[in-house]
């Protein structure tokens, strides 16, 4: 497995990128046994301190201050929960034992630690010890974050012991370019955003020796990150983690070795990826939203520390702006957007606690840097960068009409159709963002769809990444997804966990706006194998909407077409017409023109039936509904009806 992996990672690689990384490889090999220990990067320093952030956590509204102390409260209790996973409890008086640094919660089994140097361990193809995501998550240090606005609002002494107990604990167990904290830029530079915010926040009220732990593992942490930059296919938003963590390292300990050169480095490239990974349109270059908005938030905190000291970033502002408008139309009026693409959680600052509206939490920072109204729907809940950015308490509605994405290839109709509220995402765009497409899925051409703001049509979303395996494979893959298969082939062909060996292409061809609204859009992903090309046709009716699906070029193929339903709605299948509800009530009936076999299934073994990841982590059971049969020249013709609300049938019966 390991062979393959290089193998077809290889083949993703251009000539240039393969010489970066036969040097980076070397590199690393030369590294071994030289730049470890603590020694090399103690300093005297200042207390590193980014500008703005203790200021604007002193005018956290009341309600977000008891959030804060709530999720304190919760840590110091020895809670924590991350990734759909519950870790063991820790008593409060031993918080961080030194083992918890390498525990995989799901297998319990330990990592390697300080005994193994970093880039000897195989994370990418261990399957034994579990998956590698769970122990970086804990690693990343990212509790700290609200146990130190805690003890900056309230002088809490138990959250600074806590603290100053992880600090300790983290130091002894993970001494520089040793164990599996050491072996992935986006951790460190993760990390170094934690320690960074504590220090900001309740540094004053921090012992002398934590501060200098804290600037000696923030050294180190800026030496790796310079020594190992992502490049290349890794570019993503890899790259703009370890320059966030760089940059700001540099601007909160100017007098490192490196601070000067990384600060100027930083500046430019993080104003460059700003204006790669969010496209002109404003939608994420990754296609996932979730990852849009995390690099969104690393650049927001980056432009807002260079702003307070006097040169905020070129031409960022409008960058984040133009993000905040595409997340708008893509929300529903909470702020949830669908889980398209990958999704693993990420954040940049939290209280740790589950965010079911990340993306819409950013922007409504994004808002409160510009001191703009939100563009869009903010969240319910309130989280930390809501303090730290003065996110406003409010947002505003959806906008409403036909919204085309060409750039990041969406387009999204928001409108009152048979007197409820509908929204149909319709996807022609890349499957993903540089050359492996690492966080993209095979969903060319997949319809997604909400009544009065509860789904219809699900993304089915990501679930899990290394220790996935199969389940990896079928999250990703084209039958999870709400569009067409071609004899279950997938429309792009994998060829790793994260690498696709041949990329199906999309082509918006035609959008009409307006009450009567269609959208066509094709793409080439089967025409290789199959000598086909799926044009798809999504279009108004007077009570709902319609798709059709074409095969163009091909003789006879079976194919099957999906409609991923979420866990709280059922269907059932009466006289060849299938009738979606939810809780009793009618939400809306499927009908074919064309003859073919309906199906509805929910669980079972990969591909029998359907399943929904509501979290990265855990998956749920439910409906998938499938019509499978010859596709005719003709194509086939799928109508959705809305059902009347039930409030307007009983009117209509007065």
């Amino acid at each position: 497995m390991s062979l393959a992996w290089y193998f077809n990672r290889l083949k993703a690689m251009g000539t240039a990128e393969i010489r970066h990384r036969i040097v980076e490889q070397a590199r690393k090999r030369l590294a071994k046994g030289r730049l470890e220990g603590w020694e090399r990067y103690r300093v005297t320093a200042t207390l590193p301190r980014l500008a703005g952030l203790s200021e604007n956590l002193t005018a956290a509204p009341e309600n977000l201050r008891r959030d804060i102390v709530a999720a304190s409260a919760d840590l110091l209790a020895g809670h924590y929960r991350a990734l759909g996973v519950t870790w063991p409890q820790r008593a409060p008086g031993d918080l961080f034992p030194p083992k918890i640094w390498r525990l995989d919660p799901v297998t319990g089994r330990l990592w390697p630690g300080a005994d193994t140097y970093c880039f000897d361990i195989a994370y990418r193809h261990e399957r034994q010890l579990g998956d590698i995501k769970y122990v970086w998550e804990f690693n990343r240090l990212q509790f700290l974050q609200p146990l130190a606005a805690d003890a900056a609002l309230t002088g809490n002494r138990a959250a600074i012991e806590a603290i100053e107990a992880a600090v300790e604990s983290w130091y002894d167990a993970n001494p520089p370019f040793r164990g599996l904290c050491w072996n992935s830029g986006i951790e460190l530079g993760l990390r170094a955003i934690s320690l960074l915010t504590v220090t900001s926040l309740c540094g004053p009220m921090l012992s002398e020796a934590t501060v200098g732990r804290i600037c000696a593992i923030l050294h180190a942490h800026m030496v790796w990150m310079a020594r190992y930059p992502s490049r290349f296919s890794s570019a993503n938003n890899h790259l703009v983690a370890e320059t966030a963590g760089e940059l700001l390292i540099a601007l909160a300990m100017p007098d490192l070795p490196l601070s000067a050169s990384l600060e100027a480095k930083g500046r430019g490239i993080l104003a460059e990826e700003a204006q790669k990974q969010i496209l002109d349109d404003g939608a994420g270059a990754e296609r996932s939203p979730t990852y849009g908005a995390f690099t969104a938030e690393f650049i927001l905190l980056c432009n807002q520390v260079s702003r307070s000291t006097g040169r905020p970033l070129p031409g960022v502002d409008a960058r984040l702006k133009l993000f905040t408008r595409y997340i708008a139309w893509l929300s529903d009026s909470d702020g949830r957007v669908p889980g398209i693409c990958d999704d693993d959680e990420g954040r940049v600052l939290s209280l740790c606690r589950h965010e079911p509206a990340y993306a819409a939490s950013v922007c409504a920072a994004i808002a409160g840097y510009l001191g703009e109204p939100p563009a869009g729907p903010r969240p319910p809940e309130a989280d930390l960068r809501d303090a730290l950015f003065r996110s406003p308490q409010t947002g505003s509605p959806p906008p409403e009409g036909v919204k085309t994405f060409a750039d990041g290839g969406y387009t999204v109709i928001r409108e009152t159709r048979a007197g409820r509220d509908l929204a149909v995402i319709f996807d022609h765009g890349p499957l993903g963002y540089l050359s492996i497409a690492a966080h993209g899925h095979a969903d060319a051409l997949s319809v997604l769809a909400t009544v009065d703001n509860k789904p219809l049509f699900a993304d089915p979303g990501t679930y899990l990444y290394h220790s996935g395996g199969e389940w990896r494979d079928w999250f990703r893959g084209t039958r999870a997804h709400n569009t067409l298969n071609i004899e279950g082939a997938d429309q792009s062909i994998m060829s790793g966990a994260f690498n696709w060996s041949h990329k199906a292409v999309a082509r918006l061809e035609e959008v009409s706006e307006g009450p009567n609204w269609s959208v066509t859009a094709a793409h080439d992903g089967y025409e290789s194998r199959f000598d086909a090309v799926h044009r798809r046709r999504i279009f108004a009716t007077p009570d709902g909407f319609a798709i059709h699906d074409r095969l163009v070029g091909a003789g006879s193929r079976t194919a099957e077409i999906t409609f991923q339903l979420p866990p709280d709605c059922d269907a059932r299948l009466v006289g060849g017409q299938v009738l979606i509800g939810r809780a009793g009530e009618a939400i809306a009936t499927l009908s074919w023109a064309q003859p073919g076999n309906i199906a509805i299934r929910s669980g079972g073994e990969i591909g029998d039936g359907g399943w929904y990841s509501p979290a990265f982590g855990l998956k749920v059971e439910a409906p998938r509904l499938t019509w499978r049969g010859p596709v005719p020249p003709e194509g086939v013709l799928c109508t959705v009806t809305l059902a009347p609300k039930p409030n307007d049938m009983v009117e209509a019966g007065n």
